[in-house]
């Protein structure tokens, strides 16, 4: 409708516009050449008021008006008990309409507009579209072709059956069946918000600092420019002169200099004395009745009609949405004199009404133009919030949204949920978990609250592949989470006797160790090696952590009865964990409740944004989501539409689809505001796999000094400098290498953070060999080791706590 209404004034013709789920269609008969693709670029200040004024014309409203009118019993039967004919309806419809066509508050037409733009219409998304359109976040590409799209084809043939014998009524007699419209009751019954909400409170301030001119660019430098800024902003005391000069201090002067010359005079006004442009002395005579002095000219004193009009849009004109109190109390007149006088200026098009001014109470006054001005200047706002960050921020941001070394909870079981959660079916080394993973998210990390976690049954594990460093892959769940989110990925089933053994025997329910061995005619090690198979395919899982953090073999078979055992073993072996401890259990029980594949690509779609903030192909990537950044495209669509989460391109070089929550977004531009002062831009060293390490997953790595590119492999520690990697040790920490092109004080705080980091936990040690290919003794760092602490070994360099 608003692009029918578009195309009408830009070719000055009738424009045919035709609409499906595929498109639109337009069919211009009277024009010579098409309009340029820029009218599809309706401002959205523009889209409500075209909308409302096209809707009245089209099929959906008579049919909405015919409804309504009977349930208002307005269309009575001509027999009781008889089914009206639909011809006959639409007969005595249309006549009540012609009547009702003059009463712009009948309460009929009300409702029906209220259905069709509230109900029937989603005039927000549209306002939204379109401003995301002016902003540049969706791009408008216009194509000419020889023949129509497979889109444009379908809506071709509609058009011809739809529009055969449709507007044969001439233009001119459709023009003047237009509606009289109570607008205000209209905003009433939609409940519309209007503006307050989406004008920028700091370009408020900017357009009425310069429409006052209080900014540094608009100020008055000499008496001329005075007396310019008094005939356009109208009265001021003393202050508020001295205010609006670049030298306040020569206001005094600058004032008596326009009085002596007849060119400004003193009034009272609003109860105290102000100067005013001596060609405005009639105007406040007539209009607040302000007598001005003796002495000016006779063409300054001629009467003036509609004075008080003349002031208040003067008034309007120079300040940002205002309220009617306000202006009658600046012109020291009655506040229903100002509302009669502001209504009339509202008639005219030159005022408009409703709730603008952000965090105001009530409707509000503001000239057209001025509203414009601030629209721009929000429009410009948004655009500058909607700049890329780059990935440096991203790389300060991520370790700051995991709260990496800053623990937001006390520590206990309470905390780990609180970390698990937006981690849930994300598949990490077994090792990394507890190792890397937990104790920097929580601090001082029991292995104990994981354990009671899983003991209670609140937590599970699935296997999700063998393959990595680390002991394999695995994920975490809450367990009545599990069905929603779905299985990980995982190594492909293996097929084979003793794998089949041992799903029969766990079939009937959750086993210990000794019971599958009695269960499944195999020797022992055939048993273990098939039952750890069945754990990385992800279809076997166990009650305990436990047997995940023991060594990946099997125990020796214990001779004699389990008290003489016990006996020999003593307490303390006897409770030490093995790779069979605790009860084994098939995961299709977890995940065996019937879940659509919608919601459960939604719950990952939550989960991806929960986990980043902000969801990147190559983030959902190195997640291993199921179906890749495709399989969760349409959800994170979904929550855009529902407003849980922003579209947009937040970082760049990172692609155009990228999704983020809002929380996310404000803290990316603080950082990128702040610069290299902002929190975590300081030395951090981080597990190269761990998910608050951008580098390798949604950003690429920058190229290595060695020219070797670095992997994510649990073990692996990357040091950040206010998000940028600059260096990188390799597992086991024999090589260390330099990446990207990294300045002196970079290097020298990132030698400082890894010896801080290595010093700062009694078990660790590193003995550097290499340096970027080289003998660590021999290499450029060797100084900056040395002076970090590293020692000079046989093989290398050598630090330890």
């Amino acid at each position: 409708l608003s692009l029918q209404a578009r195309l009408r004034e830009a070719t000055g013709g009738e424009a045919h516009v035709l609409w499906s789920d595929d498109g639109i269609i337009a069919h211009l008969p009277d024009a010579d050449s098409a309009p340029s693709g820029d009218v599809a670029l309706i401002p959205p200040d523009e889209l409500e008021e075209l909308v409302i004024g096209e809707v009245a014309s089209t099929a959906l409203f008579g049919a909405r008006f015919r409804e309504n009118a009977a349930r208002a019993l307005l269309i009575p039967r001509r027999r009781p008990g008889q089914r009206t004919p639909l011809w006959q309806q639409r007969l005595r419809a249309s006549a009540l309409l012609q009547v009702a066509r003059n009463y712009g508050s009948f309460p009929v037409i009300l409702e029906t507009y209220r259905e069709c733009l509230d109900d029937w219409f989603d005039l927000p998304a549209l306002r939204d579209l379109s401003k995301r359109i002016a902003s540049g976040d969706i791009a408008l590409v216009e194509v000419e072709t020889q023949t129509p799209s497979p889109f444009a084809s379908a809506l071709l043939f509609d058009y011809v059956a739809t529009y055969m014998y449709e507007d044969d009524t001439p233009a001119a007699e459709r023009r003047a069946q237009a509606l009289a419209l109570d607008r205000d009751l209209l905003r009433e019954l939609l409940g519309q918000d209007e503006l307050r909400d989406l004008i920028d409170p700091d370009a408020l301030a900017d357009v009425e600092a310069g429409l006052q001119h209080r900014s540094e660019r608009t100020r008055a430098r000499s008496a001329d420019e005075l007396h310019d800024v008094l005939r356009r902003i109208g009265d001021l005391t003393a202050g508020e002169a001295a205010e609006r000069l670049q030298e306040g201090e020569r206001a005094e002067r600058l004032l008596g200099e326009l009085v002596a010359d007849r060119r400004a005079c003193w009034l009272r006004v609003g109860g105290e004395d102000r100067v005013i442009a001596a060609e405005d002395a009639a105007r406040y005579r007539d209009g607040i009745g302000a007598m001005p002095p003796g002495g000016l000219p006779d063409a300054f004193l001629e009467p003036v009609t509609d004075a008080l009009d003349g002031l208040l849009g003067r008034f309007a004109r120079t300040h940002g949405p205002f309220r009617a109190d306000e202006v009658a109390g600046r012109l020291g007149v009655g506040e229903e004199a100002a509302r009669a006088g502001l209504a009339r200026l509202e008639q005219d098009g030159r005022l408009v009404r409703g709730e603008l001014r952000p965090g105001g109470q009530g409707r509000e006054w503001c000239d057209i133009d001025v509203l414009r001005r601030l629209r721009r200047a929000s429009l410009a706002a948004l655009r500058r919030e909607v700049e890329p960050v780059d990935a440096e921020a991203l790389g300060r941001f991520l370790p700051a949204w995991h709260r990496i070394d800053r623990p937001g909870a006390t520590p206990g079981q309470e905390a780990l949920r609180e970390v698990i959660g937006p981690l849930q079916g994300l598949a990490l080394p077994a090792g990394q978990w507890e190792a890397e993973t937990f104790p920097r998210r929580i601090g001082a990390y029991s292995a104990s609250w994981l354990d009671a976690l899983a003991t209670a049954g609140d937590v599970v594990w699935v296997g999700a592949g063998a393959s990595g460093v680390g002991g394999g892959r695995v994920a975490l769940y809450f367990r009545d989470e599990a069905p929603l989110i779905g299985p990980p990925r995982a190594d492909d089933p293996p097929d084979g006797e003793p794998y089949e053994a041992l799903r029969a025997a766990l079939g009937s329910g959750a086993a210990f160790w000794d019971e599958l061995v009695q269960a499944v005619d195999a020797p022992r090690e055939e048993i273990f090696a098939a039952l750890w198979g069945l754990v990385w395919s992800g279809e076997v899982t166990n009650d305990l952590f436990a047997p995940l953090r023991a060594p990946r073999r099997l125990p020796p078979l214990r001779s004699g009865g389990p008290i003489r055992s016990a006996r020999h073993r003593g307490g303390r072996r006897r409770g030490a964990a093995s790779a069979t401890s605790g009860r084994w259990s098939l995961t299709e029980r977890l995940f065996a409740e019937p879940i659509a594949d919608d919601d459960r690509r939604r719950a990952r779609a939550e989960i991806l944004l929960e986990r980043h903030g902000v969801v990147t192909r190559g983030a959902a990537r190195a997640d291993a989501t199921p179906g890749g950044f495709g399989g969760v495209y349409r959800e994170l669509s979904d929550l855009e539409t529902l407003g849980a989460c922003r579209r947009g391109y937040f970082v760049d070089g990172l692609g155009g689809a990228q999704f983020a929550l809002a929380a996310a977004v404000e803290r990316l531009r603080e950082l990128r505001d702040a610069g290299a002062d902002a929190a975590g831009a300081g030395a951090l060293v981080l597990g190269a796999s761990d998910p608050a390490q951008p580098y390798g997953a949604a950003v690429p790595w920058p190229k290595a000094s060695s020219g070797r590119a670095p992997a994510r492999v649990f073990g692996a520690q990357t040091v950040l400098v206010g998000g940028v990697p600059v260096l990188y040790l390799e597992r086991g920490g024999r090589s260390l290498m330099t990446v990207g092109d990294p300045s002196d004080e970079a290097v020298a705080e990132a030698v400082d953070g890894l010896a801080a980091w290595i010093t700062a936990d009694a078990s660790r040690r590193v003995l550097i060999e290499r340096v970027d290919g080289q003998p660590a003794r021999e290499s450029p760092l060797s100084e900056l080791l040395a002076a970090a602490g590293f020692r000079t070994d046989l093989r290398g360099l050598l630090l330890r706590a």
